[in-house]
């Protein structure tokens, strides 16, 4: 029996997967020409669909020709979008792009078209030609251009740095959102569980970085042998061979340690299903990668600045600890997991932007805007982590900016960088876009 890491890893690779899709395609083809052969002369057919031998084989044997030319040229698409991707936005997006439905169902429609003509080819004789069979492969070669435009202006347009920045933002929201509400649905009623009794750590021989665990099939288990599990390290850490994964305190009886270590997912990369901050990671890598002196685009930094922004808010909102303790159907607490609090995500956010930008003004506006935005619309909690992250920005203001005018500039708040509106050149009596903030 396969355990949960096994099939998660299973998942993560046909999700990942370019021919899996391709393939089921390739054989739907197959099948609907050995049944577009079978009703061939069928009385309801339209005369208008009867094809001489020669003319039927010359469409299908196009047919083929160009389902192999157009799956070489998505393939020289899909090259280009890898040197694209790794030399001017983040490798690490790449693992979100083999996953496109898209690009799966174009490559898909090709090989089906492809063998869908290839197998009707071989079932043209002088007084037997598969009319139906012919149409329909005209029809797919339709279906098959359309899906081809429609692919090549979503890959035109969301290449732009911008574009991936607002995609890996608003995955990373709905991760976060996800994480967190399963966290409050299974949270303990009685905060930390005390862990007397005997502590038993499963250690992990490969290594890997967690990836993903069983947060149910983990309360299970520890219910089953009376127990608390306590995870050593968060989504998103390599363990190293021989680290410890998960410690055990207490229990009546001592639980498999392949079991526990079958419910967490070790693999060679993060992996964003239960880590938002790696989607977190990939922005700020994109930024950072548009400040290096080889590209020198500012301005894709402030953008990229924005989805950061509304990010943050919505990590600011949810309201995150450094700890988490879910409990079991009858409320025991089972599960002990380190979190990574609202500071850790701020300081992931801001400091290698501001390291790398702290020499351009355009940077150092906005990200003073963001702090002051975020101060102004997050919790009171979430004060402190940003006054210190405003102090560390002075500083930086200070030691890059000699003359007393440019640092001035460099430290007013611009939401656009250079050219926008003041924040602080708002009337006092001003609301923001919506109405008053509560």
């Amino acid at each position: 029996m396969t355990s949960w890491a096994d099939r998660f890893r299973l998942r993560q690779y046909a999700l990942a997967s370019l021919w899996i899709v391709p393939l089921f395609g390739l054989l739907l083809g197959v099948a609907l020409a050995e049944a577009a052969s079978a009703v061939d002369g069928a009385s309801w057919l339209p005369k208008t669909w009867n094809y001489s031998a020669s003319t039927a084989s010359s469409v299908l044997s196009s047919v083929v020709g160009a389902m192999i030319a157009l799956l070489g040229f998505v393939v020289t698409i899909g090259v280009l979008v890898i040197q694209q991707a790794t030399g001017t936005l983040s490798p690490r997006y790449m693992r979100l792009w083999y996953r496109d439905r898209l690009q799966k169902a174009v490559l898909a429609t090709f090989t089906g078209t492809f063998s869908f003509a290839y197998t009707l080819l071989r079932s043209i004789e002088t007084d037997s030609v598969p009319n139906l069979g012919v149409t329909l492969a005209g029809v797919a070669v339709s279906v098959s251009l359309l899906l081809l435009l429609i692919y090549l202006n979503r890959f035109t347009h969301n290449l732009r740095p911008v574009a991936i920045a607002d995609i890996v933002g608003r995955l990373g929201e709905q991760v976060l959102d996800h994480v967190a509400a399963h966290v409050r649905s299974s949270a303990a009623s009685g905060g930390a569980p005390g862990t007397p009794g005997p502590v038993t750590r499963i250690r992990t021989e490969r290594g890997g970085v967690i990836q993903a665990f069983d947060a149910s099939g983990m309360v299970s288990l520890a219910a089953r042998h009376d127990c608390v599990f306590v995870l050593a390290a968060s989504v998103g850490d390599f363990v190293p061979p021989g680290g410890t994964l998960v410690e055990i305190h207490g229990g009546t009886s001592a639980p498999d340690p392949r079991r526990v270590t079958g419910l967490l997912a070790l693999g060679p990369e993060r992996t964003i299903e239960q880590d938002p901050a790696f989607a977190l990671r990939i922005l700020v890598d994109i930024a950072i990668r548009a400040l290096s002196p080889a590209v020198n685009d500012p301005t894709t930094a402030v953008q990229v600045l924005n989805h950061i922004e509304a990010f943050l808010y919505a990590v600011g909102r949810v309201g995150l600890r450094s700890r988490y303790v879910l409990a079991d159907d009858r409320g025991r607490p089972r599960l002990v997991l380190p979190g990574r609090p609202w500071e850790d995500y701020l300081e992931l956010a801001v400091t290698e932007i501001r390291d790398y930008g702290a020499t351009s003004v355009q940077v150092c506006r906005r990200l003073r805007a963001l702090l002051d935005g975020l101060m102004a619309t997050l919790p009171a909690e979430c004060g402190p982590a940003l006054r210190t992250e405003l102090g560390l920005l002075d500083d930086a203001v200070e030691r890059e900016f000699g003359d007393a005018p440019r640092r001035a500039d460099a430290r007013t708040a611009d939401p656009q960088g250079i050219g926008g509106r003041h924040r602080q050149d708002a009337p006092p009596d001003a609301s923001p876009p919506g109405g008053p903030r509560p």
